[in-house]
């Protein structure tokens, strides 16, 4: 519902929205086409709409400029929540509930995590002397928090050799037995 009262929003107020400048997007098309094809009224969207071309665009400018300024990103970091974790499973177990049942309690199991993963990269430097840091927060499909994390290094700090890297990179499937 609120998606929709969001597009609905702004269809209403294109002319607040300065949409009038996208003349091309406006235009009339080719004469020849079918009759059903010119129905309706086009709606532009705002570049600030998640989703859209311009956004990701956007995204991407940004992220371009970052790098012209502080270099290429050093570490690219994964982190999912994990509903097996034992902080979670305390809260629910008691109760004989699903992960999926109380979303706020994975939603900060997530973020008191999270953060202590930033503190220990950037303020301890557990993986080198942090130049710049970025990262976003989404949610998978099963509902659980994701994030991804750009990690900006010291020149002088960076790892050059893949044998520095394979110090700090691990990888493996897990016991089943364990």
């Amino acid at each position: 519902m609120l998606e929709e009262e969001r597009l609905k929003c702004l269809r209403n107020n294109q002319s607040n929205l300065r949409v009038s400048k996208y003349r091309s997007l406006t235009e009339e098309g080719d004469p020849n086409q079918t009759q059903g094809s010119i129905t309706g009224k086009r709606v532009i969207l705002p570049s600030s709409y998640v989703g859209i071309r311009r956004f990701m665009d956007q995204l991407y400018y940004d992220g371009m400029t970052i790098c012209s300024k502080v270099g290429f990103l050093d570490l690219f970091i994964t982190f999912t929540c994990n509903p097996n974790w034992p902080e979670i499973q305390r809260a629910l177990h008691p109760l004989n509930l699903k992960p999926q049942d109380r979303p706020y309690i994975i939603a900060r199991v997530f973020k008191m995590k999270f953060d202590s993963l930033l503190a220990d990269v950037t303020k301890k430097g557990c993986l080198g002397k942090v130049l710049a840091y970025m990262y976003t927060i989404e949610f998978q499909k099963r509902g659980l928090p994701h994030a991804h994390i750009l990690i900006f290094l010291y020149p002088s700090k960076k790892y050059p050799t893949p044998e520095d890297i394979d110090k700090i990179i691990s990888a493996g499937v897990p016991d089943p037995l364990k």
